[in-house]
């Protein structure tokens, strides 16, 4: 009689016969820095910090010491600094380009990926340029906002970046970046890009990580409507075609069909990031006792390898890392 749960007897043939294997060189850690020289637990995400340049590369030097091979920054940026057109973004000597070469200078061997997006640097809070209609309605500006995403990833490939991840979801920036890179000769940097960003709810603890939530209005005329999942195959294709070298699905969790899908639509590696909201849900439930943080963690980046993602962006990423170099001692 056939009995699947001979496959199932031992840890060890458990182990022969498992489908998918999860390791810490599938991780991705997001750092989260700012220019003051003290580092600031983000009371929105227990257990995460934004740190200073200084720290921030002594953190990235115990990512990769763990067998993490990128890190991937977000900074917040100072208000002083934030202007309608975002043009701090692309200032050689700001925030990030002096963290990217201070970790590079540090940790050669570590990949660099940086946000592209305005955001953080829009007084408005939008991923683009704002303007108002004839009607007074608000919108974002398309194209305009592409122009300024070009000289940002211009500036972070100068100051050492290995990739450029556009997060913005502006149509056809993928393309004029490739084009940019290019042309100031960096053939060689990589764009991985957000392609299927869902406007999910799941992002709050985020945007309270650097102040950068949208001073008006919401993003769901350029990010994508969580009902649809035949719009990321499009997304997918056309991301593809520009350029991009990876594709990444946010939020990751929840959109595990999306991922599935994009991965058997395209031949591109797939991320997909494990988001604040779904960081800060485990962290919640484990810390009230209600589940075991180190199973459910490592269950829920299974489940998202399982699903396709060739990479995973999560703030887990010291911790699981971590876990499996225990369960691997032991084994």
């Amino acid at each position: 009689m056939p009995r699947p749960r001979r496959n199932r007897r031992t840890p060890a043939i458990r182990a022969m016969v498992r489908e998918t294997q999860l390791s810490p060189a599938d991780f991705i850690l997001p750092l989260f820095l700012h220019e003051d020289e003290t580092d600031t637990p983000i009371e929105s995400m227990p257990g995460v910090t934004r740190w200073s340049v200084e720290s921030l590369v002594r953190e990235a030097g115990e990512a990769f010491k763990l067998g993490i091979p990128a890190v991937v920054l977000f900074p917040k940026i100072e208000d002083a600094l934030k202007t309608p057109d975002a043009d701090e973004c692309f200032n050689e000597e700001g925030l990030v380009p002096r963290a990217i070469r201070a970790i590079k200078a540090a940790h050669p061997g570590l990949c660099v990926i940086t946000d592209v997006a305005l955001d953080p640097y829009n007084s408005d809070g939008h991923d683009g340029l704002v303007q108002r209609n004839a009607a007074g309605e608000l919108i974002i500006l398309n194209d305009e906002t592409i122009d300024i995403l070009c000289q940002q990833a211009v500036c972070h490939a100068r100051a050492g970046a290995d990739i450029v991840a556009p997060s913005d979801m502006m149509d056809g920036r993928v393309a004029g970046i490739r084009s940019s890179l290019d042309d100031e000769g960096f053939i060689d940097v990589g764009i991985m890009s957000y392609t299927a960003k869902y406007a999910s709810a799941f992002y709050g603890p985020f945007r309270g990580a650097l102040d950068s939530a949208p001073k008006e209005g919401d993003k769901k005329t350029y990010q994508m409507d969580p009902a649809n999942l035949q719009e990321a195959v499009r997304e997918a294709m056309l991301d593809q075609a520009e350029g991009a070298d990876i594709l990444m699905v946010k939020p990751a969790g929840l959109y595990l069909d999306v991922i599935a899908k994009v991965r058997e639509t395209s031949v591109l590696p797939v991320a997909a990031y494990q988001v604040s909201g779904e960081y800060l849900m485990l962290k919640s439930a484990a810390a009230g006792g209600w589940l075991n943080e180190r199973a459910i963690v490592l269950e829920s980046l299974i489940a998202i390898k399982r699903a396709g993602a060739s990479m995973i962006l999560t703030y887990f990423a010291k911790q699981a890392a971590t876990w499996l170099a225990d369960d691997k001692s032991h084994a």
